[in-house]
């Protein structure tokens, strides 16, 4: 119920005040407008706000729909599941007045949301070091020959979703200048998904610079979770605080899917398993608003960065390891069905830069998660993913989940950023050797070795890959952290 709460304010900032003679028009949620893509293969809701018993009909696609608004002014009709359309169609309500959508077309949509680096817009990705000046079709050079009417964008602001649009803006091709303040990661992986699909593809982007993972759900989404009340967790950076605005007015606009980029933050923090718990109620939050507990969400393990040259705002001071613990937090959010992450350990050229480039990377990997995930396509979604291990003398037996067409290394070089401990916990640089799809690690130092870790420090940019080109998870086989699935 509290969840519908979020959707009644929404309809509420759409009502608009009622004359003298108790006339009111239909007036529309922004986030329905011109120019926008509707979800293939789902039912479609279309909703808004009229005069209390006003009868409204919607028509689109050969189909026509009608309801009556209740007492409140709210109405809602749901579109049946239609299959994918690049061909622009109008969207027709009526009631006391009519509006009229122009250019709508039918295909794949997916919110994306977190902090900066996913809404690191398109103008800065313009502005990336080129490395090889002679490269052809760079996707530095993207913005200049965006031009795919069956990629369409929405930009979601702290304030433009607050009060409805007579103009029916917001959605746009993506090209321009429109295009220049969106996502880039958002960007290519719509780009990405429209070319392996061969369908439309709408990106909605709500994500704000140096946000928490707090103020994106309410209150409420923390008492669905009882580690925050086993542990009396004190629950603070202004939970709700962007959700009200940013994200509760979407819904239920039908989406396929979330992509989410955000930790930065949370590793300046020092956050540990309470960040798994946090996405866990975030992901049960959002699904429960959708009405959807199947939906996907894909997220972005944060990239090599010095947080231990920070000051922590924690009292408790920040080291080369506080941010592997975050990203292994992260890694334990997988327990959540219906997720999926992308490693980026390889994608920062500059370990003082928070900020790495590279972000049609990130919206490629995303997609292979989506494509391989979502829509059952056979591809290699991800990079090796440690699965369990065994002693064989002085040697520790690796294996992997997700080893693609084969374990490599990326540079040819000897395996890096392998670490390997004896029962006294002291860890040494190791020798790691590929085996088949089976790492065996050992060092000289340690005779009998009973843990390993891989990637554990901040900086590290391991070489450690399959054969598909994708990066291995960085884990240490001796994580002390418990999580418990505990959300329905």
């Amino acid at each position: 119920m509290a969840a519908k709460k979020y959707i009644a304010i929404v309809f509420l900032l759409g009502c608009i005040a009622l004359t003298s003679t108790g006339y009111a028009e239909i007036v529309l949620p922004k986030i329905l407008g011109n120019n926008m893509v509707l979800q293939r293969n789902k039912p479609v809701p279309v909703w808004g706000t009229a005069a209390a018993g006003e009868a409204i009909t919607v028509k689109f696609n050969d189909q026509t729909k009608k309801t009556t608004a209740d007492a409140a002014g709210n109405w809602q009709i749901m579109l049946d599941p239609m299959q994918a359309s690049a061909t622009p169609q109008v969207l027709e309500i009526k009631g006391t007045n009519t509006i009229k959508l122009e250019n709508i077309l039918v295909g794949e949509v997916w919110l994306c949301s977190g902090q900066s680096n996913m809404s690191y817009e398109m103008r800065k990705n313009s502005k990336v070091h080129r490395p090889d000046t002679s490269t052809v079709n760079s996707p530095i050079d993207e913005l200049d020959r965006a031009h795919n009417p069956q990629i369409r964008i929405f930009l979601v602001t702290q304030k433009n979703l607050r009060k409805p649009d007579s103009t029916h803006a917001g959605w746009d091709i993506a090209e321009g200048t429109a295009l220049r303040d969106f996502s880039a990661a958002g960007y290519f992986f719509g780009k990405n998904l429209n070319h392996d699909l061969k369908v439309p593809v709408g990106i909605i982007c709500s994500a704000i610079s140096g946000s928490r993972i707090e103020p994106w759900m309410p209150r409420e989404a923390f008492d669905e979770i009882p580690y925050f009340k086993d542990t009396n967790y004190k629950i603070d950076g202004d939970p709700g605080k962007l959700y009200v605005n940013m994200i509760a007015p979407v819904a239920p606009y039908a989406l396929r899917g979330f992509l989410w980029y955000q930790g930065e933050s949370s590793s300046y923090l020092a956050e540990t398993i309470s960040y798994t718990y946090k996405m866990e109620a975030l992901i049960h939050w959002w699904r429960k608003l959708w009405n959807d507990k199947n939906l996907p969400f894909y997220y972005v393990q944060i990239a090599p960065f010095y947080y231990s040259r920070a000051k922590s705002s924690t009292n408790i001071p920040f080291t080369i390891y506080t941010e592997p613990e975050l990203r292994e937090a992260q890694t334990m959010a997988l327990k959540i069905p219906h997720t999926g992450m992308i490693v980026t350990t390889d994608l920062n050229d500059s370990l003082t830069n928070i900020h790495p480039a590279f972000k049609w990377v990130v919206g490629q990997r995303l997609e292979l998660q989506a494509l391989a995930n979502t829509y059952g396509k056979k591809v290699v979604f991800s990079g090796p993913m440690y699965d369990k291990m065994k002693v064989k003398g002085n040697k520790i037996i690796l294996d992997f989940k997700y080893t693609g067409s084969g374990l490599v290394s990326h540079d040819g070089k000897p395996l890096n950023y392998f670490a390997i401990a004896g029962s006294d916990g002291k860890f040494v640089n190791a020798t790691a050797i590929i085996k088949g799809n089976k790492v065996e690690v050992s060092s000289r130092e340690v005779p009998a070795p009973v843990a390993v870790r891989f990637g554990w420090t901040e900086v590290a940019e391991p070489n450690f890959y399959n054969k598909d080109g994708l990066p291995a998870v960085p884990f240490r086989t001796d994580n002390p952290l418990k999580f418990t699935l505990t959300a329905n």
